[in-house]
């Protein structure tokens, strides 16, 4: 089995900033849904829609409540969505650091 150097701190950054990158899309796309949804089911203008689709998504919670039965289980879905999307992207953001922090300890255990 060979061994890998442990990577530099320039490829470690450019991990980081490809995941926190799909990150960002991820989250962005996220939004835009909720934007949609409240646009669609609240009859609201977008940035009303952007406001609402924000404050679940940051897990503040609504700023208007959705009337009506289907826009009221499109609330309680996104906002189910949007706090599991929540752990989902903070461990791929991190999960490059997780690696590297790993791969240290391993290299260290291994070279006595």
């Amino acid at each position: 089995m060979t061994r890998q150097k442990l990577a530099s701190k320039s490829v470690l950054a450019a991990r980081l900033g490809q995941s926190a990158a799909v990150g960002l899309l991820i989250v962005v796309v996220a939004l835009i849904i909720g934007m949609i949804g409240y646009s669609y089911f609240g009859a609201m203008d977008m940035a009303r829609a952007f406001a609402n689709a924000a404050m679940i998504l940051s897990g503040m919670g609504p700023l208007d409540k959705l009337e009506g039965t289907a826009g009221q289980i499109f609330e309680g879905v996104y906002a189910l969505i949007c706090g599991l999307l929540f752990f989902a992207v903070a461990g791929l953001v991190l999960a490059p650091l997780f690696h590297h922090i790993l791969h240290r300890f391993h290299i260290e255990d291994t070279e006595r």
